[in-house]
Order: structure tokens, then sequence, then C-alpha cells
């Protein structure tokens, strides 16, 4: 019983002495196994991770749609373009001369001599035929009104071209067929039936061109733009107040065209009537500042006129000389 007791234990021992060795080598194995496996692993989670950098940036290269862009945006930067942004600078351009400060110190360009934009019937640079008469023009006076004067050198407009007072004050120069001139200024109107191109001289005008026994003569006229020295005055007529006004210009080198007063909200424009007085009947302007402008298209502006009825008041400006 000793020895069967005795010989059980080794067997016991052996069996699990065998079955540790057998765990063990299992676990070696799969130890080996593991440590054998993990480079690799290791290797194509390496390989794995660059892959994706590698296609982003084999991407980014095929995909060009930078080169696609570009090729949008090149006839931008072509010549046809380019060539063309030049034509819209000349347009910009005109404002900025129209704003330039030598226009803007002239506010009213003086137009080229001899054009004559807001001339009537009379006109610069034309030459009219009709024929001269005579008649006492006494102190100088006439339709219109500029009071007496001792030059006598003037003549009476026909009723046409006299064109409501506006051939008042202008300088003509009248020729003879024998080759005699004389310079007359328009003060007065010559009544139907003095015809188109007719003029009525003073005597001591007529008497220039041929004797006063000719009574009625062929004549040749044109307008003039003499030197001077006299400047331009103003007269309010008889009668005048704040309230109606009739406002006169007295000695101006060229035909006037317009006279305008000065308001709160700019110039107006006063009527011309034939006895060569620009009328305010509301009285607009009475008083105010004043606004010339002759055929030619320059522009006087006057100021401190007062409302004095009947008294000449003379300014410092003059039209220029065409």
């Amino acid at each position: 019983m000793a020895s069967r007791s005795h010989r059980r234990p080794p067997r016991t021992r052996r069996h699990t002495a065998l079955v540790s060795a057998v765990v063990v080598a299992a676990a070696v194995l799969v130890v080996s196994l593991v440590v054998a496996l993990r480079p690799d692993r290791d290797a194509d989670s390496a390989s794995a991770t660059v892959t994706p950098v590698a296609g982003a940036q084999g991407s980014a290269s095929p995909t060009a749609p930078t080169p696609e862009p570009k090729s949008k945006s090149t006839p931008k930067a072509k010549p046809k373009p380019s060539t063309a942004s030049p034509s819209p600078k000349p347009a910009m351009a005109a404002p900025s001369e129209r704003s330039s400060p030598t226009r803007a110190a002239q506010p009213t360009p003086r137009p080229v001599s001899g054009s004559a934009p807001l001339a009537g019937r009379i006109k610069p640079g034309t030459t009219y035929q009709g024929v001269a008469t005579h008649y006492d023009a006494a102190d100088g006076n006439g339709a219109c009104l500029y009071g007496p004067s001792p030059d006598l050198m003037v003549a009476a407009m026909n009723h046409t071209d006299y064109e409501t007072s506006k051939a008042c004050g202008a300088y003509v120069l009248v020729r003879a067929a024998n080759g005699a001139s004389v310079t007359v200024r328009i003060t007065n109107e010559c009544p139907l039936p003095c015809a188109p191109g007719q003029l009525d001289l003073s005597k001591e005008a007529f008497a220039k061109l041929a004797g006063l026994s000719a009574g009625r003569i062929p004549i040749t006229w044109s307008l003039l733009s003499p030197s001077t020295s006299e400047t331009v005055s103003i007269r309010y007529k008889t009668g005048s107040s704040r309230h109606w006004c009739a406002v006169q210009a007295l000695g101006h080198r060229n035909p006037l065209a317009r006279l305008e007063v000065a308001t709160g909200s700019g110039w107006h424009r006063l009527t011309r009537t034939e006895y060569n007085y620009f009328l305010s009947p509301d009285g607009t302007g009475c008083g105010g500042s004043l606004r010339l402008t002759d055929i030619y298209g320059e522009q006087l502006t006057v100021e401190g006129v007062t409302v004095r009825p009947d008294a000449v008041q003379a300014t410092r400006v003059q039209f220029a000389r065409h």
C-alpha cells in the first residue's frame, strides 16, 4: 500500500509538468507569433498613413483646378481687355476737364471773335445793302432814349432791323458808292416805310458821304466793335422803385442781348421794351445786382447800383472788343 501510494504522486507530477510545459510552449509560440506579426502590421499601418498624404499631393497636381481658373482669368489679362481699358479713361477725363480751375474761373466762356450766338438780325461779319437818307438829329436823342449827346454821328435803324430796340447802341460802318465812309451809333428808329437795310443818318453823318442835296444814296453797312475808353453805365427810368422798375444800360461797346436781375434763386431775365429799357413790372430784382450779356455771349456783373430814377450811374466794366 505504501508503494502504491508512493507511485501515484510522480505520475501526477509528470502530468502536471507536461501540461505546464505545453502551456509554456504555447505561450511562447503565441508571444513569438505576436512579436513576429507586429512589424508587419506596423509596416502596413505606416504605409497606410503615407498613402493618404501621397494621394493628397497627387490629387492636387492632377486636379489642376488652378490652371483652369487661370485660363478663365487670362482673358482679363489678355491684350484685348487691356487695350479696351484706356477707352473709359478719356470718358473720365472729360468731366475733370469740365471741372478744371481754368474753366471754373471763366463761368462765361467768351466765344471766338466774330461769332455772335445771341445776335438778332444784325450780325458781325455781314455786309448789308440799303439806302441812306438823312434827318435832323437835333441833340442826338431818339427812340433808344439815351438822351442828349454832343456826338451827332448817329443814325436811326429801319423798323425791321431795329428789332424791338435790339439795334440800340450798335456801332455800324457805313460806306457809299463813291468810297466815302462814316461810323455811326444807332440811337433812333426809322419807322415804316423805311425798308430793311435802310439807315436814316443824321445830317452831320450823311454829309460825310455825300451832299445833303442828294437826299438818298445807295450804301453798304456792317457791324463794328470799336475801341473805346468809355465804361458801361446804368440808369433807372423815371418812376422806378422797389415795386416797379425799368433798367437801361448805356455806353456798351457791343449790342446788348440780355439784362438780368439777381433773385434768391438765381438770375431773372427782364423783358426788353421798344424804348430800350428792360422792364420789371413786379419789382423783381429792382436795386439788386445786374448781369449784362452782349451778342457775343460775354457777361458783365454789376453790383451796387441803387434805384435812383433818371440818374446815370457809372460802372467800371466794359465788353471786350471783337
